[in-house]
């Protein structure tokens, strides 16, 4: 089923965090007609490649024009004639700016139907959803709508102040203005028990509101201190576990409003309390509460605006280069990346551009790293209100580049430098500016990243990232590396799943979770068992030139370049060791296969095949595995169906008949299948060929004297296999891994 498919059939909720995803930018209405098309293409290589972007981009425009020709209602050929034109007008002049754009959907929309598996998620990210439960969402809506409420309620209290002083002023003002003589008068004497009447109602009604406020701070700092900040602290983890691919939602939506809700509580405090300062200078008495009360209630609510503020500043989107969507955190020296931070509190008009200045490992102290490196590339920016944020502020640096320092000294010698991918480092974010009377510093820093010169330290790289996010929340621990803790095998299992899931679309199962477990720990691994830095990525496999992660990574690189059809579709085993697949295959009829992972190979598929003999003998072949060098070539639906061995000089036949455990090739893989193209054409079509051959110890019989055909002479044979080899793939053996 293709993934826009799985995302119609979500619900409601989660629906409307697809449809938060399009907009002009990428109009919804392009990835419903051309689904097919769209998620066939490789989006992320293009984000990063011009000519390829730009090839996209035309192949689209193309695409929509036939669509919107094949189309009957009229008012929808104006709708895609109008979206065909923006999308023109929007990436014409850079159409790797919409490769970005369309290789972010698609991955969001795989993070949104991953989360949506509620049934297959470990324990770590059940324990992720469970914290954003809805019950603790309602609890602090209620809570914060109580604030709100009492604040209003303050505001008509301030009122209702202010005109009963103004009844006060009048009077008081009106009897001074009397006739001296007329100031013993019964008159008078009432007027004046009168404003006595009204001073002491005012004086009640001072302490009233003065009371009232001080409890409406005190819930404030209270609701801040035992759920704000703890609701900002979930979220900041979570996004920790999103960034090593789990698809739990990290939204800022709901965060946002209740920050700029408190903020607006605070803000309104404060006028109220401006106000009573007001009132004050026009009426006031001995033992007048406000002077005595005013000073501290105002003190403590700049405190609370302060710290508001200061912790509503986030980094929104942690630093990620282009090329890589779902490793962020691994930055290349001399690339551009991207990031971007946010003020969570809509702020009453700023007197000035809030300016955002980036740093990269600020305050760090000398030699605390090997390698140190400066921001190439202007690091300031101004940040804007954004529409579709309602109004929050925020920046997002699109063309940040990193240069390492060199220095003549040599660090040599040092024997507790970590090496390159392990070494980590953090970019800072700082602004200042001054709302309401209050001086703000904002300051905020990204997740520890890794910072790589060549690309074949990004799979360490992001091993290290893994591993931080995966076992720590301190968010500048930059020594983590240096003494890391252990996994369990249950965290890092479904670390591992996740980044199928974010890569693929479909994670790992439980079969092929512990086929893992046992490669890593041995054939018991439980649940319990930890696993070791080194073990897990540094130390090589037994008997292997490589390590368990580095061998795991290959592997899922294979699967985005050449076989992501094939896996989506579950047809893969891919974990499976060569003792369990004779196990499995045995009693199983001739010619049925499987498809699983080779353990030797870096990066290679392999299918092994069952064959019973007359006499009742099992035996099993297995091809040399294919690498994306030899994948380059072949689509591996094509290689199952053409796939040939010649056996004993016996006419060349496909062994592959039933897909483990009883799926018929062609329907398996009939759909997968690379139909060749029917056109009028001068040339006779060639088709590439799998073959392998199976040499038998037994020489076969010699062609009976009365064939009507003569034998080919030893010449004759050799032109003609040196024929078939041009048009055969590599040649394998039987039993060979």
């Amino acid at each position: 089923m293709s993934q826009w498919k799985q995302i119609q059939q979500l619900e409601i909720r989660l629906l409307e965090h697809v449809d938060y995803l399009y907009d002009d930018n990428f109009p919804m209405d392009v990835r419903q007609g051309l689904a097919a098309w769209i998620e066939g293409q490789d989006w992320d290589t293009a984000a990063d490649n011009e000519l390829m972007a730009a090839m996209l981009f035309t192949n689209l425009l193309s695409h929509l024009e036939r669509l919107r020709s094949q189309e009957q209602n009229f008012l929808q050929r104006h709708n895609m004639k109008i979206i065909q034109q923006q999308l023109q007008a929007k990436y014409s002049s850079n159409p790797v700016a919409m490769a970005r754009v369309v290789s972010n959907r698609l991955r969001e929309e795989r993070r949104i139907l991953s989360s949506a598996c509620m049934q297959e998620q470990g324990p770590l990210e059940k324990s992720l959803q469970n914290s954003v439960a809805s019950e603790r969402q309602k609890n602090m809506d209620g809570r914060i709508g109580i604030i709100r409420g009492s604040v209003q309620l303050m505001d008509h209290g301030v009122k209702y102040i202010e005109d009963m002083q103004d009844d006060f002023d009048f009077r008081y003002k009106t009897l001074q203005s009397r006739d001296p003589a007329e100031r013993n008068s019964d008159l008078m004497k009432q007027e004046v028990t009168r404003l006595q009447e009204i001073l002491n109602i005012l004086d009640s009604k001072r302490k009233e509101i003065l009371s009232k406020m001080a409890v409406a701070i005190k819930e404030v700092d209270d609701m801040m201190t035992s759920q704000l900040i703890p609701e900002l602290q979930d979220w900041k983890r979570k996004q920790q576990m999103a960034a090593i691919g789990s698809p739990v939602l990290t939204s800022l939506d709901q965060l946002q409003s209740w920050f700029t809700l408190t903020a607006q509580s605070l803000f309104q405090i404060k006028r109220q309390l401006d106000k009573l300062g007001e009132l004050v200078l026009k009426v006031t008495y001995d033992s007048d509460p406000i002077p005595f009360q005013k000073p501290q209630l105002e003190e403590r609510v700049k405190y609370l605006i302060y710290h508001l503020i200061k912790s509503s500043f986030v980094v929104e989107k942690q630093p990620c280069m282009p090329t890589y969507p779902q490793k962020p955190l691994v930055i290349k020296t001399s690339v551009q990346f991207t990031t971007k931070v946010r003020l969570l509190v809509k702020l009453p008009a700023v007197d000035y551009q809030l300016k955002v200045k980036t740093t990269f490992d600020k305050d760090l102290p000398p030699g605390r790293v090997s390698r140190q490196f400066f921001i190439l590339t202007n690091n300031t920016k101004v940040m804007d209100i954004e529409d579709f944020s309602n109004g929050c502020l925020s920046v997002e640096f699109r063309h940040l580049q990193l240069k390492e320092k060199k220095y003549a000294s040599s660090t040599k010698g040092n024997e507790n430098l970590l090496s390159v991918t392990e070494e980590l480092h953090t970019l800072c974010f700082e602004a200042y500016f001054t709302v309401q009377g209050l001086n703000i510093d904002l300051e905020t820093c990204s997740l520890p990243l890794v910072v790589i010169s060549n690309g074949s330290q990004l799979p360490g790289a992001w091993a290290s990232i893994m591993w931080y996010n995966l076992l720590t929340d301190e968010p500048r621990n930059l020594a983590f590396l240096s003494n890391p803790p252990r996994a369990t095998w249950s965290q890092l299992s479904e670390v591992l799943s996740w980044q199928f899931s974010a890569n693929t679309g479909r994670g790992l199962n439980k079969e092929q979770l512990t086929m893992l477990g046992g490669k890593l720990l041995g054939l018991h691994a439980s649940d319990g068992d930890q696993v070791h830095w080194s073990k897990f990525c540094k130390e090589n496999i037994p008997g292997k030139p490589f390590s368990f992660w580095i061998w795991l990574e290959s592997i899922l690189e294979l699967i985005k370049k050449h076989l992501l059809p094939v896996w989506n579709e579950n047809y893969i085993m891919g974990f499976v060791s060569k003792e369990m697949e004779r196990i499995l295959l045995r009693e199983k009829e001739s010619g049925t296969f499987l498809l699983r992972f080779s353990e030797s190979h870096l990066g290679g598929i392999t299918f092994t095949w069952v064959q019973h003999s007359d006499s009742g003998e099992v035996n099993f072949n297995s091809v040399e595995p294919y690498t994306k060098s030899r994948l380059n070539a072949l689509a591996f639906p094509d290689i199952i169906r053409d796939y040939k061995v010649i056996s004993d000089g016996v006419v060349p036949k496909n062994p592959l008949k039933v897909l483990y455990p009883d799926i018929p090739k062609d329907q398996a893989f009939g759909q997968l299948y690379n139909s060749l193209p029917n056109k009028v054409h001068p040339y006779i079509p060639s088709t590439l060929v799998p073959m392998s051959e199976l040499r038998s110890n037994v020489s076969p019989p010699s062609p009976p004297c009365e064939s009507p055909e003569p034998p080919m002479t030893p010449g004759e044979f050799d032109m003609l296999n040196k024929t078939l080899c041009l048009d055969m793939d590599v040649i394998a053996s039987p039993y060979c891994e």
